[in-house]
């Protein structure tokens, strides 16, 4: 097995795709709107790809988070709210704000558990400022770091109990990125003593089954790598100040903010101690040219996977969707 997870071109495997993963053996897969249709072409799908792996265990990723970032979308799927709804309840009513972002995220779950997705990139964890660009800004929990946690904890708890592993990002906090790291490369001149309120949700919820990293330039801790390729910011910031020992994954490395090959940037990342490469976007020759630079996944980041995907081992998911979204939005109502 290699340590990426990589994307898909369409509603089901193609013959390149399947001779390609079934010779690199990727740790897992990610899915977008392109693959995605019906929940029986989504099911079928699910079913190939653990078929071809060999793994019930496989994880299956999606960033289903509600609002703008919604892979699977209306008429086929109910759509959810994004972050700030469930902030905005906090303001009013704390208790009713987290039940709200708990059950929010386990209607998400059961939605994806019956098309046989594993693992949501959710919740959001990034402490917003003023100026945080609007991609981030539009998704996130709040301005209040223990808020954040407290509604993060609770989403990560509904994942569970409908079945999904979920993913805490963007370490070590994206929330004073001011451009977008899809486009541009972020740079953050916050002194290190400002930068412990980024933190402050990640170490709440360092015991987080997986995390997600951000391609964004912290000067304070390393001013000339983006944190998915400083061995600095991974090893001294994620994994012994924040104390996070989860699947650590990259973003995706297709993203502008990264410069250099798909090579370079996959061999870099897990140079700097990520555990998992994330590549999105299904093109052979960039995922060809990853695998031929991987490595098998070391045994250390192997065990963090398999300690992550047996939160949800032989797991039934809990609630019914109609009930759960029915609750959520008797909560929101108070906003």
């Amino acid at each position: 097995m290699i340590p990426v997870i990589f994307g898909l071109s369409g509603l089901a495997i193609t013959a390149e795709e399947r001779s390609f993963f079934a010779s690199a053996n990727p740790a897992g897969y990610i899915l977008f709107k392109r693959n995605i249709e019906t929940r029986a072409q989504v099911r079928a799908l699910t079913d190939d790809l653990r078929a071809l792996s060999g793994r019930d265990d496989l994880p299956i990723l999606i960033d289903q988070e509600g609002g703008r970032v919604a892979r699977m979308r209306a008429p086929e799927w109910p759509e959810f709210p994004a972050g700030p709804a469930f902030d905005a309840l906090y303001e009013r009513a704390p208790i009713s704000g987290i039940e709200a972002a708990r059950v929010n995220a386990q209607g998400i779950a059961l939605m994806l558990a019956e098309v046989g997705i594993t693992v949501d990139c959710l919740p959001l964890l990034d402490v917003a400022q003023p100026d945080t660009t609007e991609a981030i800004a539009c998704r996130t929990l709040g301005s209040e770091p223990m808020r954040v946690a407290a509604m993060g904890r609770a989403m990560l708890d509904g994942l569970q109990r409908g079945g999904v592993v979920g993913v805490v990002k963007h370490m070590p906090g994206h929330g004073r990125a001011i451009v977008d790291t899809h486009h541009h490369l972020p740079t953050v001149t916050a002194s290190d003593a400002e930068l412990e309120t980024d933190l402050a949700p990640f170490i709440a919820l360092k015991d987080a089954p997986m995390g997600m990293t951000s391609h964004i330039v912290f000067e304070a801790w390393d001013p000339e790598r983006p944190a998915t390729l400083s061995p600095i910011i991974v090893q001294e910031i994620i994994r012994k100040r924040i104390g996070f020992d989860g699947l650590l994954m990259t973003d995706d490395i297709d993203m502008k903010a990264l410069s250099g090959s798909a090579g370079d940037k996959a061999a870099g990342a897990i140079a700097a101690g990520c555990d998992i490469v994330l590549d999105c976007w299904a093109r052979m020759p960039e995922m060809e040219e990853i695998a031929g630079r991987s490595s098998a996944i070391s045994d250390v980041s192997r065990a963090r996977l398999d300690r992550a995907m047996a939160t949800i081992a032989g797991a039934v998911p809990q609630g019914d969707l109609a009930d759960l979204i029915a609750k959520r939005d008797a909560l929101l109502a108070v906003v």
